[in-house]
C-alpha cells in the first residue's frame, strides 16, 4: 500500500461534483492498494499513521500522535499512486490492484481508524473527486508498505 499523507488545517472531497465531505484539523490521505497487498499492509499502515507524532506539542515540536491532537481524517482512493511512468510518458498501472481486490482493503483501512477513535471521512471509490486542503507546515509523508516491511515476507 501506498499513501500520501498530508498534515492539514482542513481538507474536503466534492463527488461528482454535488456531494462534499469535509474534515478539520489531521489527515488528508490519499491511499493507493497494490496489486500484492493484503490485509497484513493494512492493519501495519493503519497502525503506523493512528501513531504517527507529527503534530505539535506545546513547544512547538512534532510530537503528538493524532489522537492526542484530536485529529480528523478525510480517507481517498487514489491508484494512481501506483503509475509506473519509466517505460513511457504515459504511466501504467498495473501495479495497482484491481477495484474487486482494493475496495475491501480499501474499506478495512478506514475501519481500523474509525476503531482507533478517529473521525473518518472518505471519498468515493472510482468516482471523479475534486479534493482540497489547507495544508499545515506543509507536513507531507510518503509511506510504501513494500519499503516499509522489506526484509519481513511473511504474507
Amino acid at each position: 500500500m501506498r499513501i500520501v499523507l498530508s498534515r492539514v488545517h482542513s481538507a474536503f472531497v466534492e463527488i461528482e461534483n454535488v456531494e462534499k465531505r469535509s474534515i478539520g484539523a489531521g489527515f488528508l490521505i490519499l491511499l493507493g492498494v497494490g496489486e500484492q497487498d493484503g490485509e497484513r499492509e493494512v492493519l501495519y499502515l493503519a497502525d503506523r499513521v493512528c501513531s504517527l507524532r507529527i503534530f505539535a506539542d506545546a513547544d512547538g515540536k512534532m510530537n503528538l500522535a493524532p489522537g492526542d491532537a484530536g485529529a480528523e481524517m478525510l480517507v481517498i482512493s487514489n491508484f494512481t499512486l501506483y503509475a509506473d511512468c519509466a517505460g513511457s510518458r504515459r504511466p501504467g498501472f498495473t501495479a495497482a490492484a484491481r477495484p474487486d481486490k482494493a475496495v475491501p482493503l480499501y474499506e478495512l483501512f478506514v475501519s481500523e481508524c474509525r476503531g482507533r477513535g478517529f473521525r473518518v471521512e472518505t471519498g468515493e471509490f472510482g468516482a471523479h473527486m475534486e479534493v482540497g486542503s489547507v495544508n499545515n507546515g506543509p507536513v507531507t509523508v510518503i509511506m510504501d508498505t513494500d519499503e516499509m516491511l522489506k526484509g519481513d515476507r511473511r504474507r
